[in-house]
């Protein structure tokens, strides 16, 4: 079932648009923005909460930002929606088209285009036992969003409300908790090594016992292991340097 996101600044147009949508046995939830600026907000709390998108039903003249450069945006995204604009105006379906936009519906929507719509939709979007998009995690840089990717990390570490992610092109502060990116990215290879450090398995290059301390060599960064985790991180390492087939040597994990 196909989760989607009506974009309209005419408060009747996005209710009857949405009523619609809601009423598709094919749709499993609208999530509505009266605008394309709150839209894009949107969009980036979703990629940043994992939650997943198919569609973006969008109007295309609208004040702050519209249709059309919403779409384009959209583009950069990692993963992006499919397009369907839902206007009064005629005049822009090549527009849209070049966009790659599923369809271009005229107002008022007619029930009947408005299924064929979300038919098209339904048969552009991977079926849910496909493989899964790599996670990203959407940063804001001076008014510019940048996605970091998952595998680009890595390391984690608390910083109040904020985790400060830490890739080999520098460090991301993001509004979330520890806890909550370690949920997000259980069984993605993974670790709590520290209450305030979770590390990317694959990211580590050796593991040290050196009078009773333990640290992690993750990049260029020593990291401390607690003694309540120690346990846990060992046997990790050591199951992913066997699936590996690399051999582990004395004191060190390398």
């Amino acid at each position: 079932m196909l989760r989607v996101l009506a974009v309209d600044d005419e408060v009747p147009a996005l209710e009857e648009l949405a009523h619609l949508l809601r009423h598709d046995p094919r749709i499993e939830h609208v999530s509505t923005a009266p605008g394309g600026i709150t839209a894009l907000q949107d969009m980036v709390q979703m990629i940043g909460a994992g939650e997943r998108l198919d569609g973006v039903f969008l109007d295309i003249r609208m004040p702050g930002l519209g249709g059309l450069d919403l779409a384009r945006l959209i583009g950069a995204f990692p993963n992006p929606p499919r397009l369907v604009f839902v206007t009064a105006h005629e005049d822009c379906a090549i527009q849209a088209f070049d966009l790659e936009a599923v369809d271009y519906l005229l107002k008022p929507v007619r029930a009947d285009r408005l299924a064929e719509a979300v038919r098209r939709l339904e048969s552009m979007t991977p079926a849910a036992s496909g493989p899964v998009p790599e996670d990203v995690i959407p940063v804001e840089l001076g008014g510019r969003t940048r996605f970091v990717p998952q595998q680009a990390v890595r390391f984690a570490e608390a910083q109040g409300d904020y985790v400060r992610l830490h890739t080999a092109d520098g460090t991301f502060l993001v509004r979330m908790s520890l806890a909550a990116l370690e949920r997000r990215w259980a069984g993605s290879g993974f670790i709590r090594v520290h209450r305030s450090t979770l590390v990317s398995i694959r990211h580590v290059s050796e593991l040290r016992f050196d009078g009773g301390r333990v640290t992690l060599q993750v990049g260029s960064e020593t990291l401390p292991v607690s003694r309540r985790h120690t346990p846990q991180v060992r046997a990790q390492l050591i199951r992913d340097r066997q699936l590996q087939g690399r051999p582990l040597s004395s004191g060190a994990i390398r």
